[in-house]
């Protein structure tokens, strides 16, 4: 009985809520772009496969969030305020890792329902950051933004980008790269515009267009030096990715495909969005999903103890702090962490100079509360 009760109240729920977002219609109209990929599922799925489709999602998250795909709302979520997502593309199980493995591809996404924009920013992997993990025995480790998630999982790539930044972060999504792989090839493959021939992992690429199945759109994804553009260039093939599933995802037609697609999410993503905030953010949140702004933090090639690093600038830092505040409502304010104490150390001790293009050599990075250099071997 009680879990009639509760199935009862689930439809209720459901059928309010997709009453409320017109999606109970005749007219059904697909977004026309992402906030992110797990949210942008979610719409979809709630506009096209209605009931059916309402309680294979809640089954999925389940597995997804480990919350009993709970259909209470987040306060901020439910009061429509503007929220700040970490998108994290981690790289465990790839190329026979077995490891906790770092966060190949870092997106912070912010979303404003009041002024209906939205903000994708690409984090390079290779930037040097403060790393901030779960405990204090990982604090003031400067080192690759990639390795946070290696120290502290979402938990400490959250604090760590949030430090960095002085960006609040209410959410994560973390997606094993496999579920690319498993998308992709459920999707029948998908197509992109290659900007250059290269090959990588025992695959071609041709420039133009060409047509990906998943572990080709996984090399695809992850080639990097061979890229001009290095990272930025990687990065920028992770979105066309990311874009070009999701416009096949909007696509997809039969049940069988979708449930398809709930399986490999469930079993390759992870997330603190409740059932309940996804289905506010798939009705409140969508006007800001066709105005959505995208770029990524410029840094400059370094080597610090053998190691190559990006460094940020504190003006390329204090930038984007101030963009995706003020994306956030929030105001702008100046810029005083870790990174920007290192790269003041180094422009009046080493005379790093942040507006020359050339690789930065005689980057130092300091102790803690003091000029005194961090040894390498402490690394």
């Amino acid at each position: 009985m009680e879990e009639q009760h509760s199935r009862r109240q689930q439809k209720i729920f459901r059928n309010v809520t997709l009453v409320q977002a017109g999606f109970l219609k005749k007219s059904r109209r697909p977004l026309p772009t992402i906030i992110g990929l797990l949210v942008t599922f979610a719409v979809m799925i709630a506009a096209t496969w209605g009931a059916h489709a309402y309680f294979s999602l809640h089954s999925a998250l389940v597995s997804m969030n480990g919350n009993n795909g709970s259909t209470a709302t987040s306060a901020r979520i439910a009061a429509k305020k503007p929220i700040s997502i970490l998108v994290l593309g981690v790289d465990q199980g790839l190329e026979g890792r077995n490891d906790k493995g770092n966060s190949d591809t870092i997106i912070l996404v912010t979303v404003n329902p009041t002024t209906k924009k939205a903000t994708m920013t690409s984090i390079p992997r290779d930037t040097l950051t403060e790393i901030l993990g779960e405990t204090s025995s990982t604090s003031y480790y400067m080192f690759k933004v990639n390795s946070a998630y290696q120290f502290g999982g979402s938990s400490g790539s959250v604090k760590t980008v949030s430090a960095m930044l002085n960006v609040p972060i209410n959410y994560y999504v973390e997606v094993n790269m496999k579920a690319l792989k498993g998308l992709v090839n459920v999707l029948g493959g998908v197509d992109v515009n290659v900007p250059f021939s290269f090959s990588y992992d025992w695959c071609d690429f041709k420039k133009g267009k060409q047509h990906l199945d998943g572990r080709h759109a996984i090399a695809y994804a992850r080639m990097r030096y061979d890229d001009p553009r290095g990272d930025y260039g990687r990065q920028q093939r992770q979105r066309q990715i990311i874009q070009a599933v999701v416009k096949k995802v909007l696509s997809v037609n039969g049940l069988a495909n979708y449930q398809k697609l709930l399986k490999v999410f469930a079993k390759y993503v992870k997330t603190n969005l409740t059932f309940g905030d996804m289905t506010s953010l798939a009705i409140n949140y969508r006007g800001a999903a066709s105005n959505i702004s995208s770029g990524y933090i410029q840094g400059h090639d370094a080597t610090i103890s053998g190691t190559s690093f990006q460094i940020a600038s504190t003006e390329e830092l204090q930038k984007w702090s101030n963009k995706l505040r003020k994306s956030l409502g929030l105001s702008t304010q100046t810029l005083t962490n870790q990174e920007t104490r290192q790269n003041s150390l180094n422009e009046t001790y080493n005379g790093v100079d942040f507006s020359s293009n050339e690789t930065i050599t005689n980057y130092t990075i300091y102790e803690a509360n003091s000029i005194t250099p961090r040894s390498s071997d402490s690394w």
